[in-house]
């Protein structure tokens, strides 16, 4: 699989990450590179869109991801 199309532009490591080198290769490596459908990120957008997508959630957060999908309509 390819890379997530929306790592160029992800908020998340152009803004919250850009001073943790190390720590932003390895969600890179884990959440955006491959199947980056795992990406709670990812899963927001993709389903609600990107101004739904909050600054402080982590690639790793899918259970979030889920309650912020499951909420949407309240």
């Amino acid at each position: 699989m390819a890379n997530c199309p929306m790592i160029a532009g992800c908020v998340f490591f152009n803004d919250q990450m850009k001073n943790m080198p190390a720590t932003s290769t390895i969600y890179k490596r884990n959440y955006c590179q491959g199947d980056y459908t795992y990406c709670a990120r990812f899963l927001v957008r993709n389903t609600m869109g990107g101004e739904h997508v909050p600054a402080d959630l982590f690639p790793n957060q899918r259970e979030r991801a889920e309650t912020i999908i499951q909420n949407k309509g309240r």
